[in-house]
C-alpha cells in the first residue's frame, strides 16, 4: 500500500519529518524517501528497506538535511520522492498509487515528446509518471485534476514546492490523507499515529478529492470534496496501525467491535480465546468480551527482532518468517479448546501452518474466527491482495475445483451463508484442518467501521467499486 508524511513549520522540522515518515513503516516494505526544502534547494534521500527499518537507513544522513518544510514516504512501488522543474517551478513529489493504466499513459506521454529518467526493472516511476500529467495543467489543481480524470486506480500525493505543501487525495479517497496541527505548524500524514508523540492535534481529514494547500501559517482548501468516497475497508482489518482514526473511526475500536459481534453470536465451546498478532488481537479482544471466555496469549510475537514482516524475495522465505516471528505458548496451548482471530486469509498458507503447530503443541480444539468476510475479488486500488494472479486467493482455488472455473457464480460465493458460500467456507476449513471457521458478514465489518456503506469499498468482498 504506502504511507507518506510531510511537515512544514516556522522552525526546523528535520526530526517531524525523519519521525514522522517512520510512523508510517507499517504501510510499507520495499522503499522509503525523503526531501527537503532550504533555502530554495531540494535534498533527497531514497532507500531500500526490504532488509532493514526506516531509522537505520536514514539515520546517519540526518545531519545533511536541514529546512522548514518537507515530504517522505514509505512506499510499495516505486523509488520515491520524485524531484521535478517545470513550466510550474521546481517541486518534490510522493505517491500512495496504483495505476492500472499505467502503460496507456505512458505510451501517450511519450508520443506527445516527453521522457521518462527514474525507470529501473524495466517498470516507469509511477510518481515520475503523475508529476508529467500534474505538469500538463496550467496550474498545480488542473494538473491534480489531470491526475484524477485520466488515471484508472487510486492515487493520493504530497507536492513539496518553494511556496508550501500541497496535499491531494485520491480521487475517491480510497486512501486517507490527514491534517494535523501544532503550535508552530502543520503536519499531513496517511497515519494519525504520526501526530501525537510529535506534538500535533488531528485537525481535519481531507475528503476525496480535495486539494489543500499547507504553510506553517494556515491550511487552505484548493478543490473542494467530490460527492463520493470509497476508502478502503481493509485500513480498518489489517492496514491500519490500533490507534490511528480514518474519517474520525477508529481502527482498534473497529476490529473489537467485529469480534463483540462475533463473540457474542458464536455457539462453539471454548476455554478461551487467542489473537494472531498483531491484526487479530484487538478482534480477539472484542470477541471474549462478547463471547464471556478469557482472552489469553496463545500465540505471541517476537518483538526483539520481527517488530515488523521484511518481504523476502520468495515465498519460501515469506512462509519462513511468517513462522519464525512468532510463537505459541505450549503452556497455555496443551489440552485446550482455543478461538484464534485473525485479521483475513489471503491465500492461507501461513495460517494452515500456524493451524498445524498449535495442534503439535497440544491443542484440544482450534476454532478461527475471521474479522471480515472470505476474500473473493482481487484488489483493484491498492493492490494488497492477489498482486499477481487471482489464483492466489484461496477462495479462487477452491471455486475453481468446485465449478471448474474460477470465475464462475462469484456473486453466490460472495453471499454470506448461500449454499455455495457455505461450501466453499468448509472447504476451507478442511484445508486449514480447524475444528471450527466462521467469517464475520460484510454487514458486521461495515457496522464495526461505522460509516455508510457506499462510502467505504468492499470490492475484494462483493466486487462493487466505482470504476
Amino acid at each position: 500500500m504506502g504511507g507518506f508524511f510531510g511537515t512544514i513549520k516556522k522552525k526546523e522540522c528535520v526530526t517531524d519529518l525523519f519521525y514522522g515518515v517512520d510512523y508510517n513503516s507499517h504501510m510499507g516494505t520495499k522503499r522509503a524517501g525523503m526531501a527537503m526544502l532550504n533555502d530554495g534547494v531540494f535534498r533527497r534521500a531514497i532507500h531500500n528497506i526490504a532488509n532493514s527499518y526506516f531509522r537505520t537507513k536514514f539515520e546517519e544522513e540526518l545531519p545533511l538535511f536541514s529546512g522548514k518544510s518537507g515530504i517522505g514516504v514509505i512506499s510499495d512501488t516505486d523509488p520515491q520522492p520524485i524531484i521535478i522543474n517545470c513550466h510550474l517551478g521546481k517541486f518534490a513529489i510522493v505517491t500512495v498509487a496504483k495505476i492500472n493504466n499505467i502503460d496507456q499513459l505512458e505510451k501517450e506521454l511519450l508520443d506527445c515528446g516527453n521522457h521518462f529518467c527514474e525507470h529501473s526493472n524495466n517498470m516507469t516511476n509511477q510518481s515520475e509518471l503523475v508529476a508529467m500529467l500534474i505538469a500538463e495543467g496550467k496550474d498545480f489543481v488542473e494538473g491534480i485534476e489531470n491526475v484524477y480524470n485520466r488515471l484508472k486506480g487510486s492515487c493520493s500525493m504530497l507536492i513539496l514546492t518553494e511556496d508550501g505543501i500541497i496535499a491531494a487525495r485520491d480521487k475517491y479517497g480510497r486512501t486517507p490523507v490527514i491534517i494535523g496541527k501544532s503550535d508552530d505548524g502543520y503536519a499531513v500524514s496517511s497515519e494519525s499515529c504520526a501526530f501525537p508523540n510529535l506534538g500535533y492535534e488531528t485537525e481535519y481529514f481531507l475528503g476525496p478529492g480535495e486539494i489543500v494547500h499547507l504553510t506553517a501559517d494556515k491550511m487552505t482548501q484548493m478543490r473542494k470534496p467530490g460527492d463520493k468516497m470509497q476508502i478502503c475497508s481493509f485500513l480498518w482489518v489489517y492496514y491500519g496501525y490500533p490507534v490511528c482514526d480514518y474519517e474520525g473511526r477508529n481502527v482498534d475500536m473497529a476490529r473489537y467491535a467485529s469480534g463483540y459481534e462475533m463473540g457474542k453470536k458464536d455457539d462453539i465451546e471454548a476455554d478461551c480465546v487467542s489473537g494472531i498478532p498483531d491484526s487479530g488481537i484487538g478482534m480477539a479482544l472484542g470477541y471474549a468480551c462478547g463471547k464471556g471466555i478469557p482472552y489469553q496469549r496463545g500465540i505471541v510475537k517476537y518483538t526483539p527482532t520481527w517488530p515488523r514482516s521484511f518481504t523476502p524475495p520468495n515465498q519460501n522465505m515469506r512462509e519462513l518468517v511468517a513462522k519464525m516471528k512468532l510463537i505459541p505458548n505450549k503452556t497455555l496451548i496443551k489440552g485446550k479448546s482455543m478461538v484464534f482471530c485473525d485479521d483475513s486469509i489471503v491465500r492461507g498458507t501461513q495460517l494452515r501452518d500456524h493451524v498445524s503447530e498449535l495442534y503439535e503443541y497440544g491443542a484440544k480444539q482450534v476454532h478461527i474466527r475471521i474479522s471480515c468476510p472470505p476474500l473473493i475479488y482481487p484488489c483493484k486500488f491498492l493492490n494488497f491482495t492477489a498482486s499477481k494472479s487471482e489464483m492466489e486467493l484461496i477462495t479462487r482455488r477452491i471455486i475453481k475445483n468446485i465449478e471448474g472455473d474460477a470465475g464462475k457464480n462469484l456473486a453466490a460465493y460472495a453471499t454470506t451463508n448461500s449454499p455455495q458460500y457455505c461450501k466453499m467456507v468448509e472447504c476451507i476449513r478442511k484445508q486449514l484442518n480447524v475444528d471450527s471457521l466462521k467469517f464475520n458478514p460484510l454487514e458486521t465489518l461495515i457496522e464495526s467501521i461505522g460509516l455508510p456503506k457506499e462510502c467505504v469499498c468492499t470490492h475484494c468482498f462483493d466486487g462493487s467499486s466505482y470504476e
